[in-house]
């Protein structure tokens, strides 16, 4: 069933209100850049080590008198326990008094708080054995510098201002935002990039995970393993006290330890282990995951093939190599594209009854040679339950489109798969980055339920759009207050879409093909772009014609007023050029 109340979290608040958050944290930020004593590669470590110290304040606050309460009622009997059993119990870490961000914070300046800080870390790893040697220290020796003495307590002071009375959802979105940006700043190759919250939601909707085991392997800072978490707890009767087991992979350390920072403050039991996925496999996924769910590199092609072809997880539906060998002297023969590897891992890792939801580049659901042949098995095998490509500037550090694959090894129907074009339903965020609203990712998942034949929770969805029409003004002006008219679109998208309440093909959005027949997936040559089979509907922009006109002469402005622009930095490089060289 779906959630009905909306959320006071990182997704709920508005985007203005994260915008601002986001800013005043890269501002603190920037104090590193111009008076600390670090390298641009070490900005990352104190300020997500800080973040991390005032969610786990904010969390533990949230369990401390119930601790508190439960350590005085045995104290002296012979049930006795360590108040910090009982923290982990109860919490799921213990947080020591001086390890506290308000007790960093307010000490005095005579204080080391460089000390200070490495001491907090280094107790909350006493009490916390996942925690083990992950926690920046030394660091924060390095944040000061003689002509700004004061720079790591500024920092506390900027982070003082991260809310902590919502969920931790938000952690996310800030450490997220600041792997982000540090990634930009520093350079990011190998096709690499971090999967913004609003497209993790929506696989977890999609994937619908209950409990077990669920893996990742190119986990990055442990995201997908939260959102799972998430889903899980709220569709539990037993709330955040859930049996999920989480193992990622990840082959950058300091990443590793981030995304054990993650797991701890969200109560998730589980490992992360450093390594890379091409090479090692220190799970022995092979046929023994639950769940699957990754975003790995795109597009990689420095991986030694005879490293990765004796593997079963690797080559069961076969391995992508080159037409000839490529490689020169006493050169590795290297793979054409890793983007085979990671689908083959995830078909291979699923136990009898698994599912998997798998970010990769839109080129892969066409690749020719050697990977269109491991594409045929895959969908011959019938372990592709469903396609969706997703709208492009979803990603804040690339432009690259993406489709979401899905795998399902106990699916009903071996024969057929699902294609979704979600590629018009998005919110423009910014100029260059969208993302889905809530409510999208519950419309475009409810696709799949329907799909599924759970005609309940499409009605139980539309229900919970008319309640919220009921209850909304009918004018608002605050971000976080709905008006009627936009909880009408929802229920008119849902009623529009699927009048009688069940699974429809629907053009320009879905589509159910079939394996073999007419039009099927093997008539279209084994593509699996889902453009091929949903087709395109021209819907009306609701503009009268003198409307349409009145906006192409602005934007026919704008363009004239870009192109000016562009002549006057061609002039002043060019006049800038001339000055260095003389005449060209």
């Amino acid at each position: 069933m779906f959630i009905h109340e909306r959320r006071a979290l990182g997704e709920r608040m508005t985007n203005k209100q994260l915008k601002n958050l986001k800013d005043r944290l890269w501002q603190g930020a920037d104090q590193l850049r111009a008076n600390s004593g670090l390298k641009s590669t070490e900005y990352a470590t104190p300020i997500l080590g800080l973040i991390f110290l005032r969610f786990a304040e904010g969390k533990y606050s949230q369990y401390e008198s119930a601790i508190n309460a439960e350590h005085n009622k045995i104290k002296g009997s012979r049930a006795e326990r360590a108040i910090n059993e009982i923290a982990i119990e109860k919490c799921g870490f213990y947080l020591p008094p001086e390890a506290k961000f308000d007790f960093l914070l307010n000490l005095p300046e005579s204080e080391n708080l460089a000390e200070k800080t490495k001491t907090a870390m280094e107790e909350i790893e006493k009490y916390n054995t996942d925690l083990e040697d992950t926690l920046p220290k030394d660091v924060y020796y390095s944040v000061n510098s003689e002509d700004d003495p004061l720079v790591l307590a500024k920092l506390f002071k900027v982070f003082k201002d991260i809310p902590t009375d919502v969920s931790l959802d938000i952690f996310g979105e800030i450490y997220e935002y600041f792997l982000g940006e540090f990634a930009l700043a520093e350079g990011q190759g190998g096709g690499e990039f971090f999967t913004p919250s609003t497209v993790v939601r929506y696989m977890v909707e999609v994937l619908a995970p209950t409990e077990g085991e669920i893996f990742d392997p190119a986990c990055g800072s442990g995201g997908m393993f939260v959102q799972a978490a998430h889903y899980i707890a709220d569709h539990s009767a037993r709330g955040s006290n859930i049996n999920l087991r989480a193992y990622g992979v990840e082959k950058t350390g300091a990443t590793v330890k981030l995304a054990k920072m993650n797991l701890v403050l969200n109560n998730i039991r589980g490992s992360i282990t450093e390594a890379n996925s091409y090479y090692r496999d220190p799970y022995n996924c092979f046929e023994k995951f639950s769940y699957v769910m990754a975003n790995p590199p795109f597009n990689v092609d420095e991986v030694e093939l005879d490293q990765v072809k004796p593997q079963p997880r690797f080559n069961t539906f076969g391995v992508p190599q080159n037409k000839t060998k490529k490689a020169k002297g006493d050169a590795k023969e290297t793979v054409p594209n890793a983007n085979y590897l990671w689908i083959n891992l995830f078909a291979t890792s699923l136990n009898d009854i698994g599912r998997a939801a798998l970010v990769m580049a839109n080129s892969a659901s066409d690749a020719g040679h050697s990977e269109k042949e491991i594409r045929k098995r895959l969908i011959e095998s019938g372990v592709i339950s469903q396609m969706v490509t997703l709208p492009t500037n979803m990603f804040t550090s690339v432009t690259l489109p993406a489709t979401l694959w899905f795998f399902d090894k106990a699916k009903a129907h071996k024969d057929e798969i699902l294609f979704v074009d979600a590629r018009n339903i998005f919110t423009q965020i910014t100029r260059a980055h969208r993302k889905f609203t809530e409510e999208q990712i519950k419309n475009l998942a409810i696709i799949t339920r329907l799909y599924e034949g759970k005609t309940d929770e499409f009605a139980l969805l539309l229900d919970e759009y008319r309640n919220s029409f009921t209850n909304a003004p009918e004018m608002s002006d605050d971000e976080d207050i709905l008006p009627k008219a936009y909880w009408q679109e929802q229920i008119d998208w849902l009623t529009s879409r699927f009048p009688e309440g069940k699974y429809v093909d629907v053009v320009g959005l879905c589509k159910v093909a079939k394996v073999e027949g007419e039009d099927g997936i093997i008539d279209q040559d084994y593509s699996l772009n889902p453009g091929r089979y949903v087709g395109v509907v021209i819907e009306d922009d609701g503009l009268t014609e003198e409307e349409f006109k009145a906006v192409m002469r602005s934007l026919n402005t704008e363009l004239t007023e870009l192109n000016a622009e562009a002549h006057e930095l061609e002039k002043t490089i060019e006049d800038n050029l001339r000055s260095l060289v003389g005449d060209l």
